[in-house]
């Protein structure tokens, strides 16, 4: 099969298009006939080898975790699904979605209304977004600034955030101020001048959620009066300003949470979008806008 795959850590020009044999289910796997691979921040952090010592990777390795696709294979003790049906989940390493098949041990069927594109924008975006609100514990009546709001963590947060019934500040590029509008949150630019812009919205911050990563953090401690109740899933310097830093693990990995925003996005109650697809071939190119930022939505490998 086809498979984009790295043999040593580096940046995006280490990935390179390889012919390597199809993978065989374990046992409680399936195999995949990958239709779209999700490209995360975390992919390129991974590949450089700075995820060591918390998602050890072997290499070579083909990168990738979030993967949507028809079952295509089953392991032994795996019954509750079947060849043929569709599913959405995180692609088990050393075996990663950049493929045209991949192996998962932890899955949810999608429902047909839902595209393989729009699927794969769930598994870890959706995971990391309740992760966060989850430490912040948010809840109806507050007011929480979402940094990054229009990237794919930032789309579900949003929409998730507000579900639970509390007022959404969104920060975002300028490109992007009406694309949080439609999520439900109250766009704002990110940069100079944030913490006025935001308190000019609102007086009182309960929490601030960065998935951002662009150096927020110490206007989102002058907005919270101190570093409780801030969380950050992208911005390395947490530690040296005291911010509670989350990173996900596949102990985080819920199929049952998975499989209610799949069922909620085929209802057209949670937005999905699709920043764009592109062939496994520009992989490389794709990380590098994943890494750059500013993107609106997810970005999709299609093999």
């Amino acid at each position: 099969m086809k498979a984009i795959v790295f043999d040593t850590f580096g940046g995006p020009e280490v990935l390179h298009v390889a012919d390597v044999p199809v993978p065989d289910p374990g046992p409680q796997q399936v195999r995949i006939r990958v239709h779209a691979s999700g490209v995360n921040p975390v992919d390129s952090t991974i590949r450089s080898g700075a995820m060591q010592a918390i998602i050890p990777t072997t290499l070579p390795a083909i990168p990738g975790i979030d993967v949507a696709g028809v079952v295509d294979g089953v392991g032994e003790d795996v019954t509750d699904v079947a060849v043929g049906e569709r599913v959405a989940g995180w692609a088990d390493p050393p075996a990663g979605s950049y493929a045209e098949y991949a192996l998962a041990s932890q899955i949810a069927r999608i429902p047909t209304e839902l595209s393989f594109a729009d699927a794969v924008t769930l598994p870890t975006a959706g995971e990391t977004a309740k992760r966060g609100l989850d430490l912040l514990g948010v809840r109806a009546g507050e007011t929480v600034v979402i940094h990054g709001a229009s990237g794919s963590v930032g789309t579900v947060a949003v929409q998730l955030a507000v579900a639970r019934g509390a007022t959404v500040i969104g920060t975002a590029s300028e490109d992007n101020q009406d694309y949080v509008r439609s999520l439900g949150a109250i766009p704002i630019l990110y940069g100079e001048g944030l913490v006025d812009r935001v308190r000019a919205l609102s007086r009182q911050v309960d929490a601030v959620f960065d998935v951002a990563g662009k150096g927020a953090l110490p206007d989102s401690i002058v907005l919270r009066g101190g570093t409780d109740r801030i969380v950050t899933v992208a911005d390395p310097a947490a530690g040296e300003l005291g911010v509670t830093f989350s990173a996900g693990t596949p102990k985080d990995w819920s199929t049952g949470d998975l499989a209610g925003l799949a069922e909620l996005a085929a209802r057209g109650d949670l937005t999905t979008t699709v920043a764009g697809t592109y062939p496994l071939e520009r992989a490389a190119e794709v990380q590098r806008l994943s890494q750059g930022g500013h993107v609106h939505g997810k970005l999709v490998l299609v093999p």
